[in-house]
C-alpha cells in the first residue's frame, strides 16, 4: 500500500468515498457511544444521590438519624 503522492492517499484508488466514508461513522458511533455512556453515567449518579438523600430522611424520621441497633442474628 505504498501511494506515489498525497493525492493518490485520499483517492484510495477510486474508493475513497467507501473506505473514508466508514472510518468517519465508525469515528460517530464511538463518539456517541461515549456521550451516552457519560451521560448514563451522571443520570445514575443523580439518582443514587436522590435516593440516598430520601434513605437518609426516612431513618431521620424513624430513628432519629441514628443507625437500627443489631439484632442477635446480625451479631
Amino acid at each position: 500500500m505504498l501511494w506515489q503522492s498525497w493525492s493518490a492517499f485520499w483517492d484510495m484508488g477510486g474508493a475513497a468515498f467507501y473506505v473514508w466514508g466508514s472510518y468517519g461513522l465508525a469515528l460517530g458511533m464511538v463518539a456517541l457511544e461515549l456521550m451516552l455512556v457519560f451521560q448514563r453515567r451522571k443520570d445514575t449518579s443523580r439518582r443514587l444521590l436522590r435516593w440516598r438523600r430520601a434513605l437518609g430522611k426516612d431513618a431521620g424520621r424513624q430513628n432519629g438519624g441514628e443507625p437500627e441497633p443489631a439484632t442477635e442474628s446480625e451479631r
